[in-house]
This record gives structure tokens, C-alpha cells and sequence, in this order.
């Protein structure tokens, strides 16, 4: 039943794997609440992680934090196993981490307002074109200056600095007015209070974290707490693809591995797509298409394959349908999203039995030998080997304390950034103000000091000499002509003789 190379994924009229060589081409997992997504989301992370591939999942309402736990099977387990012939079958547990932007739940997760950038950051605070371009200034100025932008109070002074410099700053970047420095302000005051204060900062985490395996080869299960980010569904969202994007980035060109250097499952997957802007749906587009190249899979789960942009729908290759409605013209248009993009079965009508999957029932298909997508499958799902259902604070903690990055992002590291420069700019040039009133301060009372002594002194009651004054005065200026010229020319006698 289970097969190096392959996932098993569950029984249609045949067992049906995902094979671990196509597993980077990415994925989509639908249907409508209460189907059966989440078990399907937990069975495939065992079997990527079974199969030494670390895995990224967020954990929307906490039921996935169960994987970490080894439990006796439970009766509709075993009977799933029974009914699709799951000889294999067994209780496990598997490897996790816990994460938590928060640092409630698991370790906190931080990245620095620079590893962000301003146009993530743009989306996060839902600026207009003007302010993205003041925020844009703010970045390319702290650049040239040398100033790290770590955490909030960093981009709150840069943005004081550049509008108490908007002249000087303007002539060279553009205009920089009070009232976009003020609204973004005010968006980053909405930003802390959704606890965003707790997300930037340092020590930043770093991708290799998230790609550990355990001392049997196993991938660990990196789970991010998002029952409580949800209620910031812009910040989760920005933090999701700010999270591919380091992947892109950092990760090396592999082509197509065996298997996927990481699996990254990103749930409520419509949140990323809901108002966002052409330029960062293009953004999304390229960085799906682009980050297979790196070994890693990308894996969207939603309720509506519609929820999708066509654009990135199209990169999806691995195709896991549960269940869809039909009731209003918006769910009868997503059935018919989701029935054509499976290669048809001629055994059934893939539009008609989308309506009718019972729960943990799903259409599957794959990529298959050369990449050619399998047909279609109305597939009983397999059960998941760990528990299903959250797991209790207590068990939560005990594996926190066992984690392999225990300490290495719990405590918060402040070093010097651009508020403590500019702090300290602004404390040096009032100083220096200061003592300038000072010494302005000291230069007129000194002058009005030798004013009044002037003022002070006494005077003659006459400025006519005597004739006894008038002759010595005479003589003493005779004897010292006399005298001068004598000197003088002494000096300069000396210097000619030389």
C-alpha cells in the first residue's frame, strides 16, 4: 500500500499516489466547509514529512497542531482504512514546530521591516500610490544612510526625519507631504494595535529553521498558529507571501529534485487574492511559477477554486476537489470552474458528482509519468495516521520545550537602528541650538556688561589743560618720536646688513 517515491492519498477504482517528483508542481485542495479539506491538508503533510520533506502550515483553527501527537486509532479511522483496503495503516506521530506571530502559541516569528520591503509593507497598510511612494522615499533614503529599519518605531522616526527634511528630500525623490507621512502614520498605529509590533523585529527568522528534519529523516511539520492572525487577514497574508519570497530568494536553483526540498501549505488561500492590487497578483504569479525551480511546492487551500486568479490556478497541477455547493450563480459558476480543470472520466460526469462527494470524499488527480495529469478519481480520502483534532495547552507546551529551536527566537533583540541614530541626530542638534542660544545668550550680556562700565566710569568737568600739563605733554611726546625713530631704524639696519 505505501510507496517509496509516492504519497497515498486514498482509493478511487485505484490506489492514487502523488508521486514526491512532481510534488513541487503545486497543488490545490477545495471545498466548501465541512468536507473533509483539513484532513486532506493533514494526510498529505504526514506523508510529506514521512518522506523527509519539511513542511509550512498554517493552522487556521487549530486542529493541525494534532499531528504532533501519536494516539489510539480512532473508530472512523480504522473504518476508513478498512473500507479503501489501508492495510499499512498505523497510529504515528510526526516531528513539529510550533510558530506564532504573536508568540502565544509557538515561537515567535519576526522579520524586519527592511526584509519586508515597502511594497509588502504597502499592501499590509493598504496605502494609496501617492503614500507607497513616500514610504518608497523612506526606504531609499534609510539605504543611502546606512539605517537598518528593524522594527516600528525604525520606520516611525525615518518618517519623521524625511518630512522635517521634505525640502531638501523632495528636490531629489519627489514631493513628501505632511498628509501622506500623517496617514501612514496612522495606518501603522492600526498595524501595532492588530499586534504587528510583535512581528517586526529581530532575531528575524531565518529559512533553514522551517527546513530541518528529525534524527530518522523526517521532515519536521512547521505549524504557524493563525486561529488569532486571522483576525488580521491582511497581515497574514502579507506574511505568507513575504515567506515565499525569502524562499525564492535564499533557496538555490535544484530543477526538478526527487523530491521537494519544502512543501508550503498556505490555507484560506482567498485572503492573499481579496482586494490585491494587478501588480501584487502579478508578483504572486511569478513567484509560484518561478520558486519550483528552487524544489519548493506551493499548496492553496480554499473553499472555491474560484478564489484563485486564472493566471495562478494554472501553475496548480496537483488537484485535490471536495465537495461544492450549488445553490446561488457564484457556486454553480465554481462547479464549473472545478469540473474543467480535471481531465475527464468517462466513467462519470465530474460536474455532477462534485455536487454529490460525501464528507472526506474528493476528486482527485496528479501529475503521473512525464507529467501528464491522471484522470480524475472520486476518491474516498485516507484517514491520517496522527490524531485529528487539536491538541490540549499542556501537550502544546511539552512540545515547545522538546523544540530544536527552543531559545533561539523567544527573547527580542533591540540593536542599534535608525530610531537610536536619529534619536540621537535630533538630541545633538538640539544641543547644539541649545548652546548656541547660550552663547548668544553670554556674547549679549557681556556687551551690555562693558556698555554699562563704560557708562559707569567718571568724567572731567573740563577737557582743557593747563599750560604745565600742555608743556609736559609736549616734551613726552618729543622724546618719544625721538626715540621710535631710533628703534626703527635700528631694526631695519639690522636687516639690511644681513
Amino acid at each position: 500500500m505505501l510507496v517509496d517515491g509516492k504519497i497515498y492519498l486514498g482509493t478511487s477504482t485505484r490506489r492514487e499516489y502523488l508521486s514526491l517528483k512532481y510534488g513541487n508542481r503545486h497543488g490545490l485542495v477545495t471545498g466548501a466547509t465541512g468536507t473533509g479539506k483539513t484532513v486532506t491538508l493533514q494526510a498529505l503533510a504526514e506523508g510529506f514529512s514521512a518522506a523527509g520533506v519539511p513542511v509550512f502550515a498554517a493552522d487556521i483553527k487549530g486542529d493541525l497542531s494534532g499531528v504532533a501527537k501519536g494516539q489510539p486509532i480512532q473508530e472512523w479511522q480504522t473504518k476508513r482504512a478498512e473500507d479503501i483496503g489501508f492495510t499499512d495503516y498505523a497510529n504515528d506521530a510526526f516531528p513539529v514546530v510550533f510558530w506564532d506571530l504573536f508568540g502565544q502559541q509557538g515561537h515567535p516569528v519576526r522579520a524586519t521591516i527592511s526584509e519586508m520591503g515597502p511594497v509588502l509593507l504597502s499592501r499590509i497598510l493598504d496605502l494609496n500610490d501617492t503614500q507607497e511612494g513616500v514610504l518608497n522615499i523612506a526606504f531609499r533614503v534609510a539605504d543611502e544612510e546606512g539605517l537598518l529599519l528593524l522594527d516600528l518605531k525604525d520606520l516611525r522616526s525615518m518618517l519623521v526625519s524625511i518630512q522635517e527634511r521634505s525640502k531638501e528630500i523632495s528636490g531629489r525623490y519627489g514631493n513628501v507631504t505632511t498628509a501622506s507621512v500623517g496617514a501612514i502614520q496612522r495606518a501603522l498605529l492600526v498595524l501595532e494595535q492588530q499586534g504587528a509590533d510583535n512581528f517586526f523585529g529581530e532575531r528575524a527568522l531565518e529559512i533553514a529553521d522551517l527546513m530541518r528534519t528529525d534524527t530518522d529523516g523526517r521532515g519536521f511539520i512547521s505549524i504557524l498558529a493563525a486561529d488569532q492572525l486571522m483576525k488580521a487577514p491582511r497581515l497574514y497574508s502579507t506574511f505568507l507571501l513575504w515567506l515565499l519570497s525569502e524562499l525564492f530568494e535564499q533557496l538555490p536553483e535544484v530543477g526538478d529534485p526527487d523530491k521537494p526540498k519544502m512543501v508550503f501549505f498556505f490555507d484560506e488561500a482567498h485572503l492573499l487574492f481579496d482586494d490585491a492590487p494587478k501588480a501584487l497578483i502579478d508578483k504572486v504569479e511569478q513567484v509560484v511559477k518561478l520558486i519550483r525551480s528552487k524544489g519548493v511546492g506551493v499548496y492553496f487551500v480554499t473553499q472555491n477554486p474560484i478564489d484563485i486568479p486564472e493566471a495562478v490556478l494554472a501553475q496548480l497541477s496537483n488537484r485535490v476537489q471536495h465537495a461544492l455547493r450549488a445553490y446561488t450563480p457564484r457556486e454553480q459558476k465554481a462547479v464549473k470552474v472545478a469540473a474543467e480543470t480535471f481531465r475527464p472520466n468517462p466513467d462519470f460526469s465530474t460536474e455532477e458528482v462534485i455536487t454529490q462527494l460525501g464528507i472526506g470524499e474528493a476528486l482527485v488527480s496528479v501529475l503521473e509519468d512525464k507529467g501528464i495529469p491522471s484522470m480524475v478519481g472520486r476518491t474516498l480520502i485516507r484517514p491520517p495516521s496522527a490524531q485529528v483534532g487539536p491538541l490540549n495547552p499542556a501537550e502544546r507546551d511539552a512540545t515547545m520545550a522538546n523544540s530544536p529551536v527552543g531559545g533561539l527566537y523567544d527573547s527580542v533583540t533591540d540593536r542599534e537602528s535608525a530610531f537610536e541614530i536619529l534619536e540621537r541626530r535630533t538630541r545633538d542638534r538640539q544641543l547644539a541650538e541649545e548652546r548656541a542660544k547660550y552663547d548668544e545668550a553670554d556674547r549679549v550680556a557681556a556687551e551690555k556688561q562693558a556698555r554699562e562700565e563704560r557708562a559707569s566710569q567718571p568724567r572731567r568737568t573740563s577737557s582743557r589743560q593747563t599750560p604745565a600739563e600742555a608743556a609736559m605733554n609736549s616734551f613726552a611726546r618729543t622724546v618719544a618720536n625721538k626715540l621710535g625713530n631710533a628703534i626703527v631704524r635700528g631694526i631695519l639696519g639690522s636687516m639690511k646688513g644681513r
